[in-house]
């Protein structure tokens, strides 16, 4: 089965592809030609999620799945949320998210939040939902160079490192890209097999 991930993101790829295995051939919005960016206008992560999958499948007729991540801080109401990826505004800047992310968060005691993914798969046109979450708490400093987005200031609940100083295997066991990906894993396998 071959199937397009509706992201040009070759970090976010990589770790699909290590936790798919050899099962399903991913292969990026560059490999079918899409070099556009797509919509992201939602006020949820549903909503991106299935606007960008729904994109791919009218304009390039490829089943795929797209994803769409935020990171909500239990102190700040859920926030950055939705627009994790432009907390500090355009051009999109994780270094400048992170800067917004700690000054917010300086004063504050409750550092808790969590992560969660959503991946909508349009796949023989029928349209599916998974989701993942990991829990944890913000740090007051970047730790470990690994990952992406905000992975150098958030610790997952168990752990004594931060998701960039975990291994790719490590961090797709507990991630909730990690546990999302299970899920459409999960779902896929039964459609092969």
């Amino acid at each position: 089965m071959k199937i397009c991930f509706a992201t040009n993101n070759h970090k976010k790829i990589e770790e699909v592809k290590a936790a798919l295995g050899d099962q399903i051939e991913i292969v990026s919005l560059e490999a079918i030609g899409c070099l556009e960016e797509l919509p992201e206008t939602g006020d949820t992560l549903e909503h991106n999620a299935f606007q960008k999958a729904r994109y791919v499948k009218e304009h390039y007729g490829v089943d795929c799945f797209a994803d769409d991540t935020g990171l909500e801080v239990n102190s700040l109401n859920g926030e950055p949320g939705v627009y994790s990826g432009r907390y500090a505004g355009e051009p999109r800047s994780d270094e400048r998210n992170m800067d917004k992310l700690l000054k917010t968060l300086e004063h504050q005691q409750d550092r808790s939040a969590r992560f969660r993914t959503v991946i909508a798969l349009i796949l023989d046109g029928n349209e599916h939902q998974f989701e993942g979450i990991a829990t944890g708490e913000i740090l007051t400093q970047r730790t470990g160079d690994g990952g992406f987005g905000y992975d150098p200031i958030f610790r997952p609940d168990g752990f004594t490192r931060s998701f960039a100083q975990l291994t790719m295997i490590e961090k797709n066991q507990i991630s909730h890209r990690g546990k999302a990906v299970k899920s459409l894993i999960d779902f896929l396998s039964k459609r092969l097999f």
